[in-house]
């Protein structure tokens, strides 16, 4: 009776946090069976158990290659992890439970408000619903406009699957691939990077923002804050993307090939994909410096909370800009477009900025210690930087670490993914045993510190 009293207490960060370590084992599970693989040999357990991490963390880094390692079943196992981890762990069967319709009890309400990572207190299924639709909808189009060009390539039953398989993966933001080398081979193919491109942006702008956009008119309202912050952030870091990539690689022969229509389209990709979908059609070997950290920077802010996307979130990463900017005019609030943000709000991102910075620079000094750096002549610490960047911004991008990494490795980039899907926040949370004690509102006297 206790275990169960005990087991029913369970908050709804710890749901989610147990829910994805729950679908991650059992991932790891299947793909370590023979049949997942394409040899028809078992699967060690460190490579299936980062491979299913990477998958429900929609993230793409792998240590082994997907189109040479799996059979179409393994891939599919793969494909699975990726929509359930993008669409969250708990839309799907709460979908099917309301399609049965089951009542669906507040604590279950409770726990999906906050996979969605929202404070709304109602209308949860009717935003849960909107959620599948909306993803179905782009993920089908997406599937159909890959088929104009893969089905020619490959044949009808081979080219719809590549179809499906990189139409989930790009709208997911997972960055999986079944061609072994990303997009490299389709980089002089504006047709192929465009369409993977529109799905990235889909995925990463987020659902509520879709939901938003879409019924705003029938519902004659402006678009939340929340939306207005998205789409202005999204659309000036894509801006900065597209212009920083073009200086900084202007001269760079070594990185372009092609002609300069090719090169303006892979200059627009450069910028689309840090937004934590992993897909590359250039080798990031051959990026200049100061093109590698620009990639670090989108990569860090990453797409928009409340989608398919990981990384520090584009809202939130607003909202410090607000702050800053309301600093610097003088004022106590940090207030934009006639609304004032909740203070909270601005602490929350406050305090994940500091999080994020600190779980990035610990991962890196023990890759440091654990890790080889090949060609050291030619790449320093940016090489595992990179790396951790895009494991906790579950982005997927690498500079060919991945690979090559230790036992020790492999697990510090798990947990990195595990923290960049399921929420620095909400992990450490969940860890937080809460005592039944009643607040006492005190307040302290305060205390004048020198800042700066």
């Amino acid at each position: 009776m206790k275990k169960r009293k005990r087991i029913l207490s369970f908050s709804p960060v710890q749901w989610i946090t147990s829910g994805f370590l729950g679908l991650i084992l059992l991932g790891a599970s299947i793909l370590m069976l023979p049949i997942s693989s394409r040899n028809g040999l078992q699967t060690e357990f460190l490579d299936a158990l980062f491979t299913a991490t990477s998958a429900i963390c929609v993230t793409g880094l792998t240590t082994v290659t997907t189109s040479e390692h799996w059979s179409v079943f393994g891939q599919s196992i793969i494909l699975l992890l990726i929509e359930i981890g993008g669409l969250g762990f708990m839309t799907i069967p709460i979908f099917f439970f309301v399609l049965m319709k089951q009542k669906v009890a507040l604590s279950t309400r409770m726990i999906l408000r906050e996979a969605f990572n929202t404070e709304q207190m109602s209308g949860e299924i009717k935003v849960l619903f909107s959620v599948v639709k909306i993803a179905f909808s782009i993920q089908g189009i997406g599937m159909v406009l890959l088929a104009f060009r893969f089905v020619p390539l490959f044949g009808w039953g081979k080219g719809l699957w590549y179809s499906l398989f990189h139409a989930v993966s790009s709208f997911c933001n997972a960055g999986f691939d079944l061609f072994g080398d990303s997009l490299v081979g389709f980089q002089n193919d504006p047709w192929v990077l465009m369409v993977i491109s529109c799905l990235i942006i889909s995925g990463g702008l987020g659902f509520f923002v879709w939901h938003d956009v879409l019924t705003m008119k029938q519902a004659r309202h402006r678009l939340s804050l929340h939306s207005q912050i998205a789409l202005r952030v999204t659309g000036t870091l894509l801006f900065i993307g597209i212009i920083g990539f073009f200086i900084t690689e202007y001269n760079n022969s070594n990185f372009w090939t092609g002609s300069i229509i090719h090169r303006f389209f892979n200059t627009i990709f450069l910028s689309v994909t840090p937004r934590t979908a992993g897909f590359f059609s250039i080798d990031y070997f051959s990026m200049s410096h100061a093109g590698l950290m620009l990639t670090m920077l989108l990569m860090f802010i990453g797409g928009t909370s409340g989608s398919t996307a990981g990384g520090f979130k584009t809202t939130t990463f607003g909202v410090l800009l607000i702050k800053m900017y309301s600093t610097f005019h003088g004022r106590s609030r940090a207030e934009f477009r006639e609304r004032t943000i909740r203070e909270e709000s601005v602490s929350r991102a406050f305090v994940l900025f500091f999080m994020f910075l600190t779980v990035i620079i610990v991962s890196t000094m023990i890759l440091s210690v654990t890790e080889t750096i090949p060609n050291v002549n030619q790449l320093g610490l940016e090489y595992i930087v990179f790396e951790v960047i895009s494991a906790i911004g579950t982005v997927g991008l690498t500079m060919g670490l991945t690979p090559e990494l230790s036992s020790i490795g492999k697990i510090v980039v798990a947990i990195l993914m595990f923290l960049g899907r399921v929420g620095v926040l909400t992990v450490f949370f969940s860890l937080i045993i809460k005592e039944n004690k009643v607040e006492v509102k005190i307040k302290y006297p305060e205390e004048t510190v020198i800042i700066g």
